[in-house]
């Protein structure tokens, strides 16, 4: 499928598109781009992790977080092999703050933090994928190929973020409300000044 045609609905769904000013601050930040891109893929794989260890009753539920968390664990992988191939040395980076203060959003009672947990996860593989459609145009062709390579799966990641949210949600117009009060909150997010860049940062001061 073309590229054009998978971006579509994420485009559709998040708020507004990443700044210009991101991309060009990440073609001339790689190492630190393909390190923090490491770090968010074994995030993703340990926050499925985590909603399996906490949700045990809902069969449905682990078994397409199971799924999602062997996914990213292999998205690291090949994070990790294109890291050796450019010797970039995997060293510390701090942490974005973007998904804790994306989370403080979170309902505390449930269901309603488990949705709002979903729709994080939705938002959050929507904007990796929208940057992973930006970043396979301005870097380098060994580097971009990657970013093209895990359009689909990041879009699908978005979608089944989505969907389960939705199958735990009261109404449709419950799961709207949320998903536009933390989609507000995440552009605002991408679109501040952030005086660190990270894969999910602001902009660059």
């Amino acid at each position: 499928m073309r590229p054009e045609i998978v971006i579509q609905p994420v485009l559709d769904f998040l708020k507004g598109p990443t700044p210009t000013l991101w991309f060009d601050r990440a073609t001339t930040n790689i190492p630190c781009l393909l390190i923090d891109h490491a770090n968010c893929e074994k995030k993703a794989a340990s926050a499925a992790l985590g909603l399996m260890y906490k949700y045990i009753e809902h069969g449905a539920l682990l078994q397409k977080l199971s799924r999602l968390a062997r996914e990213e664990l292999r998205h690291f992988e090949m994070v990790l092999d294109l890291m050796s191939s450019q010797r970039v040395d995997y060293e510390f980076v701090s942490a974005s703050k973007y998904a804790n203060q994306l989370r403080e959003l979170v309902r505390t009672h449930e269901p309603g933090r488990l949705i709002d947990l979903l729709i994080c996860g939705a938002i959050v593989e929507a904007r990796s994928c929208e940057r992973f459609y930006g970043l396979a145009k301005v870097l380098p062709k060994e580097i971009s190929a990657l970013y093209a390579k895990l359009l689909n799966s990041e879009a699908r990641h978005f979608e089944d973020y989505l969907r389960m949210a939705s199958n735990f949600s009261s109404s449709d117009d419950e799961l709207a409300e949320r998903t536009c009060l933390f989609l507000e909150k995440e552009f605002e997010l991408i679109t501040k000044p952030d005086p660190d860049f990270r894969f999910h940062s602001g902009l660059p001061d």
